[in-house]
């Protein structure tokens, strides 16, 4: 799956920087514009290590807020599961809180936090939280009646079972919505430091964009595609490997 998702992406990439080039040839624009393959390989050499660290920085925080934004969606997902009104109070606080736009409410976490890691972890985790928060609110709030009646029967169901039973027959589904979320994540954290932040790659991206440098663009994209989906590769092999072992110790059984 690792290798998968890379050689996927520089398809993609390839695809779309020889689309930009073709562009470039066929109106005759000059290298200030698009610049040629040949400045391209050369701001490369120039930027990949600044850039590379940039990235790491930005992929830091990206990890660190997907991995809050799951803590959150699974908490509000469990909690919110039942038709109870406590259940529904809980869902309509989040959908509630989701419809405020991101651009809307960063100028004010960045004035209360400032422009640091804390703000950009707080955006980052906002922007890919409700996609979850609605995933595992549909896998908790649909019950495995097969398993589940058994348990109920017995009177040995308890909330922990309960959940467990849902998370194991839905494991694939949440591995696909928590390594597409690592997207979200990402693109959340580029955007709190294109907003104002002081450091990641999308600062870089902001510097670069006032001085019309698309070649250094060109080279952030790349980096952020390489990896990104590099972490994303990592998390459908974890995936896949918890729910073998899961299957195997537990003989297909969530108890």
């Amino acid at each position: 799956m690792l290798f998968r998702r890379i050689y996927q992406f520089l398809i993609v990439y390839s695809i779309g920087l020889i689309s930009l080039l073709l562009i470039k040839a066929g109106l005759s624009l000059s290298d200030y514009v698009i610049p040629g393959l040949g400045l391209i390989l050369e701001t490369f050499q120039e930027v990949f290590d600044t850039y590379f660290l940039d990235v790491m920085n930005t992929m830091s925080v990206t990890v660190l807020g997907q991995a809050l934004s799951i803590a959150l969606a699974f908490g509000v997902g469990i909690a919110g599961r039942r038709s109870s009104w406590m259940g529904s109070f809980i869902k309509v606080t989040a959908y509630n809180i989701q419809a405020y736009p991101i651009v809307a409410l960063a100028p004010i976490i960045f004035i209360l936090l400032g422009d640091g890691f804390i703000s950009r972890l707080l955006i980052a985790s906002m922007i890919c939280y409700f996609p979850l928060l609605l995933s595992v609110l549909g896998i908790m709030a649909t019950p495995v009646e097969d398993i589940e009646h058994f348990y109920i029967i017995t009177g040995r169901m308890r909330w922990q079972l309960e959940v467990k039973i849902r998370a194991f027959e839905n494991l694939s589904k949440l591995t696909t919505v928590i390594s597409g979320s690592a997207t979200l994540a990402m693109a959340g954290t580029i955007v709190a430091e294109f907003i104002a932040a002081n450091a990641g790659i999308g600062y870089s991206i902001r510097v670069a964009l006032y001085q019309s440098d698309l070649a250094k663009i060109l080279i952030a994209l790349f980096l952020i595609g390489i990896i990104i989906s590099i972490y994303q590769g990592c998390l459908e092999t974890l995936g896949e490997q918890i729910k073998t072992r899961w299957s195997v110790s537990k003989g297909g059984n969530p108890r």
